[in-house]
C-alpha cells in the first residue's frame, strides 16, 4: 500500500521544487484535489494563485484577496497543479477548458505524484508514486473502505469527554447526540468499537441520522463499563475482528497507542486519524523510535557499551 498524507506532500514539494522554472508568474490549482498543492507551491515561490474556473474569468487570489482582477499583459508563463496524476483524464479535461487561453499563455503541467506509466502525460512531476495507492486527503471516500474495518469513537465522531463517559444517562444522550468527525461518504465494511453491545440501539440511530452506510456493526458484547475497564481489550477486540477475514485490507482507528497494538497483532496496516499516518510493520518501528520509546534490547546494549568503555578508561 503507497499512502502519502499532507505532511508528505508538503516535504515532496520542498524537495523536488527546485525543478520548477523560475519563469512563472500564475499558479493554477484544478479543483478539489490539487488546490491545496497548488497554494503551497505560490505560496513558496512567491506567486499569485488561483483556482482553474477563476482563471479562465480572469481572476487571482493574491494577499488574501478573492476577485482582483488579472492583468493580462504582465501574465504569459502559467503551472497548472494537480495533486497527482493517473489515467491522465483529469489533466486533459482541465487542459480542454483552458483551450481558449492556450494562444494568449504558456500553460505547463505539473503533478506532485505521478504513476511510472503517466510521467509523460506531465511537464512536471515531483514523485513516483505506483498503484495502490491512497491519500489522506481521499482514503475516507475511497473504495477500499468497502474492504476495511473503521473505529466509531474519535473517527465517525469525537470521543466522550470523562464526564459523559457514565455508563449511564449521560452516556446515552452522548451516543445519541455525539459531534461528527470524519464521515465517509462510501460503504465502510466493517464497524468495530468498543462501545458495549447493549448501546447498539444508540448507535445505530446516530449512524442512520448521519448517512453512515456500512455492511456490519461489530460491538464488545460485556456487561457493562467496569466489565470492559477490567477486560483491557479494546486492540485486541479490534485486531480480532480485522484479522477474520483476508479481505480486510486496513483499519481505520483513532488511538496512536490502539493502531501500533491492532498493526503487531495483525501485521496489517492501520491508518490512525490521530495524525493520519499508516501504522505497518516497518512505521511502527519508526514511531517508536521518534517517539523516544527504546527498545530494551537497545538499553541493554547501550549501558553494555557505557561500562566498556569505562573499564578500557580505567
Amino acid at each position: 500500500m503507497n499512502y502519502r498524507n499532507i505532511d508528505d506532500m508538503n516535504r515532496c514539494i520542498l524537495q523536488h521544487i527546485h525543478i520548477l522554472p523560475r519563469n512563472f508568474q500564475l499558479i493554477v490549482g484544478i479543483p478539489r484535489s490539487g488546490m491545496f498543492p497548488a497554494n503551497l507551491i505560490a505560496l513558496y515561490l512567491n506567486l499569485p494563485f488561483t483556482d482553474l474556473s477563476s482563471f479562465c474569468n480572469g481572476h487571482i487570489y493574491q494577499s488574501g484577496e478573492r476577485g482582483k482582477e488579472l492583468d493580462l499583459s504582465e501574465i504569459h508563463n502559467v503551472l497548472l497543479v494537480d495533486d497527482s496524476i493517473g489515467s491522465g483524464k483529469a489533466l486533459q479535461k482541465a487542459m480542454a477548458q483552458l483551450s481558449g487561453l492556450r494562444s494568449r499563455y504558456a500553460i505547463s503541467t505539473c503533478a506532485i505524484y505521478a504513476v511510472e506509466e503517466s510521467r509523460q502525460k506531465v511537464d512536471y512531476y515531483f514523485e513516483v508514486v505506483n498503484y495502490p495507492r491512497y491519500f489522506q486527503w481521499n482514503i475516507l471516500n475511497h473504495s477500499i473502505l468497502k474492504k476495511s474495518c473503521m473505529d466509531i469513537d474519535g473517527v465517525l465522531c469525537a470521543d466522550p469527554t470523562e464526564e459523559e463517559n457514565d455508563d449511564g444517562d449521560k452516556y446515552r444522550y452522548f451516543l445519541l447526540h455525539a459531534q461528527p468527525l470524519f464521515l465517509p461518504r462510501v460503504e465502510v465494511g466493517t464497524l468495530v468499537t468498543s462501545r458495549l453491545e447493549k448501546y447498539r440501539p444508540e448507535t445505530e440511530s446516530w449512524l442512520a441520522q448521519h448517512n453512515v452506510r456500512y455492511q456490519k456493526l461489530v460491538m464488545l458484547d460485556l456487561p457493562d463499563m467496569e466489565a470492559r475497564r477490567r477486560a483491557n481489550c479494546h486492540a485486541s477486540f479490534k485486531a480480532q475482528e480485522y484479522s477474520r477475514s483476508i479481505n480486510n485490507l486496513l483499519f481505520v482507528e483513532s488511538s496512536r497507542k490502539q493502531a501500533i497494538e491492532i498493526n503487531r497483532i495483525t501485521g496489517k496496516p492501520v491508518l490512525c486519524t490521530e495524525d493520519f499516518q499508516i501504522v505497518s510493520e516497518r512505521s511502527s518501528f519508526s514511531y517508536r523510535v521518534r517517539s523516544g520509546q527504546t527498545f530494551p534490547w537497545m538499553i541493554r546494549f547501550l549501558i553494555f557499551m557505557k561500562n566498556k568503555v569505562r573499564s578500557l578508561l580505567r
